[in-house]
């Protein structure tokens, strides 16, 4: 499997081919050199050091062919999920009020990601105002800096003067007239098919111009940011104004103005390496296939920190808002969560699984988590033991993706690293007589993420095979053979 941190711009490969020459069937040797590049997708193939040709679109079986295999070549930085294909988390900026020389505003922020939540220690909301802009006062949340208010004397001072404001949102039980609809959570969000109660936060602000004259009230600052590894949010674009109710459902009122920020998520971004890996077994094979070696990095490898077994971590000096480092196990993958799929039995109509997580991280509980696996025969879950089971159809009937997650207040939060340091669980699916079998590795999941971060699989040719396999089973053609008869293709073309 290829990691994002491992990809190549380009890719280079000697090959020796054998080219037969119609119709005398003579046959003769050549080296050539392949190279592809994954900027601009150009291919070239070159012989003794020299361009032979270059892939134009008159060649274009060619490169029909090539592109079965130039995906792997093309860096990804996992910013589309197609398990969640409308995952995003949303701004809201709605303007409630405007008043003689301030504003009253609202500020909302949900997150519409399916399984992808936002953990302690929560998102820190900022922006950049357009102009002198000023925070007079905020409910349901606070900013972090005051800032420089000596512009404002013989007065109550601003509650934020910043340019660049960073707004947390308050923890539970702050006081109450500080509180409004929706707040007070630490900044933690769910995912909206864990708790449709809590994917949402929301505050209020009291904003203004810093100019001492009463200058304009800046409008809708720019330059939104989450605060979070991996988010990018774009620009805010007006939309209908948001519309409130009251007087339970009675009467509707509606804000001045709305404008939405909308914000992405790429794994590439949040770290530089995987930070889950899997491995598989089964009862009909004595092979455990463990996660592939450096998944998430290497044993030894400048930067790599770990633990051995018997050792104590080190002792952790953060701030209250900072999330630490992983801590990890010495093992040969280095990842702090490892899923474990095992083909535990089978009956004549349905087969069991089980399903463990282990949390190999010294100093980090996860709450909240869940695992989304794909796999055809989940449309056949019959029943899931100690953990929720919801099916996830991000593409309406195709039900052959489904996230598992932890029952509240028995196995919700995934403890450190130790004895209590795993969960797991037991799933019996129903048999499908036109899909099911257990060979080519076919009862093993598709891809798993652990948190919405996609885990390391190992290769499908590693996968535990039953003991009388056909050792002829069909497997994937060698690079070399896809080039071959790519260029034969490509003589017959020209």
């Amino acid at each position: 499997m290829l990691h994002a941190s491992s990809i190549l711009a380009c890719f280079e490969e000697a090959v020796t081919i054998i080219l037969i020459k119609f119709p005398s069937k003579k046959s003769f040797a050549k080296h050539y050199k392949f190279e592809a590049c994954s900027e601009n997708l150009s291919i070239k193939w070159k012989m003794d050091g020299s361009p032979l040709r270059h892939i134009g679109k008159r060649s274009m079986g060619f490169v029909l062919i090539l592109m079965s295999w130039l995906p792997f070549l093309v860096p990804s930085t996992y910013a589309y999920d197609p398990l969640d294909p409308r995952g995003n988390v949303t701004i809201k900026w709605d303007l409630m009020q405007d008043n003689d020389g301030t504003q009253d505003v609202r500020v909302s922020i949900f997150n519409y990601q399916l399984f992808r939540h936002v953990e302690p220690p929560g998102w820190k909301l900022s922006w950049i105002w357009p102009g002198n802009g000023v925070i007079w006062d905020i409910w349901g949340a606070e900013a972090t800096e005051q800032g420089n208010c000596s512009a404002f004397r013989g007065r109550q001072l601003p509650h934020s003067c910043e340019k660049k404001p960073v707004i947390v949102d308050l923890l539970p039980g702050a006081p109450y007239n500080k509180q409004v609809a929706n707040c007070c959570k630490g900044g933690v969000l769910t995912s909206m098919s864990q708790d449709q109660a809590k994917f949402g936060a929301s505050f209020q602000m009291n904003i203004g111009s810093s100019s001492v004259n009463g200058g304009p009230i800046p409008g809708v600052p720019a330059n939104f940011s989450l605060g979070l590894p991996g988010y990018t949010c774009g620009d805010p674009f007006k939309v209908p104004p948001s519309k409130f109710i009251e007087d339970q459902g009675r009467r509707r009122t509606q804000a001045l103005g709305t404008w939405n920020v909308t914000c992405s998520y790429s794994q590439f971004r949040a770290s530089v390496s995987p930070t889950c890996c899997v491995s598989l077994s089964a009862f009909y094979n004595d092979t455990i296939v463990h996660c592939p070696k450096c998944s998430c990095s290497c044993l030894g490898q400048p930067g790599a920190k770990c633990v051995k077994p018997g050792e104590l971590p080190p002792v952790l000096q953060l701030q209250q808002d900072q999330e630490p480092e992983p801590v990890v196990l010495c093992t040969h993958h280095m990842c702090p969560i490892r899923v474990h799929w095992h083909v535990k039995l089978s009956y004549t109509q349905y087969w069991r699984v089980k399903l463990t997580v282990t949390n190999l991280n010294l100093v980090k509980n996860y709450s909240q988590w869940n695992l989304v696996v794909l796999h055809p025969n989940l449309r056949n879950v019959t029943q899931v033991f100690s953990f929720n089971y919801k099916p996830l159809n991000p593409y309406g009937q195709i039900n052959d993706t489904g996230m598992f997650y932890g029952i509240q207040y028995y196995n919700d939060m995934l403890l450190q690293s130790g004895e209590s340091g795993n969960v797991q669980t037991e799933l019996l699916l129903r048999k499908d007589p036109g899909l099911f079998t257990f060979r080519n590795g076919w009862a093993f999941p598709r891809k798993i993420s652990f948190n919405g971060d996609e885990c390391v699989m190992p290769l499908p040719d590693e996968f535990p095979r039953l003991p009388n396999a056909d050792q002829l089973d069909a497997q994937p053609l060698p690079i070399s053979i896809v080039i071959l008869l790519s260029f034969i293709v490509y003589s017959m073309i020209e």
